[in-house]
């Protein structure tokens, strides 16, 4: 599932708390991590959940996989690989997932702790793009 479909499933949900439960289906969908990435080195720091990205590079694109231990962040973690899966470092860095979560209407209605968590998953995916640009 890409980004415009999320959109476009987001457009048709009048209520936040049928949008809440479209977010948490996404994340039972999010194929689970292997034990084996859910290391430190990849945990996300600054998130009250658990939270792990793990990121390979295709080439020239980078490929994630992510897990969280919360449902919804978990759906979260489902929209940001929406976002920025199998795109170039440069493409991840020119895409701003605040201002597509600000469009979802995310943004105002997450708790300050997962609105946090989310920044700092964005922060991560950012800086694996960049250490991929300078390697």
């Amino acid at each position: 599932m890409d980004i415009a479909e999320i959109r476009d499933d987001f457009s048709f949900l009048d209520d936040w708390e049928d949008k809440y439960r479209y977010v948490i289906e996404l994340g039972k969908k999010l194929p689970d991590l292997p034990d084996a990435e859910r290391t430190e080195r990849n945990k996300v720091r600054g998130c009250v959940s658990q939270v792990w990205l793990a990121t390979r590079q295709n080439g020239d694109r980078l490929h994630f996989e992510g897990d969280s231990d919360a449902l919804i962040v978990r759906g979260l973690v489902a929209i940001l690989l929406a976002i920025y899966q199998d795109r170039t470092p440069k493409e991840i860095l020119a895409t701003d997932a605040r201002e597509i979560f600000g469009d979802l209407g995310l943004k105002d209605h997450l708790t300050p702790q997962r609105s946090n968590g989310f920044v700092s998953m964005v922060d991560r995916i950012q800086s694996d793009a960049k250490a991929a640009l300078a390697a």
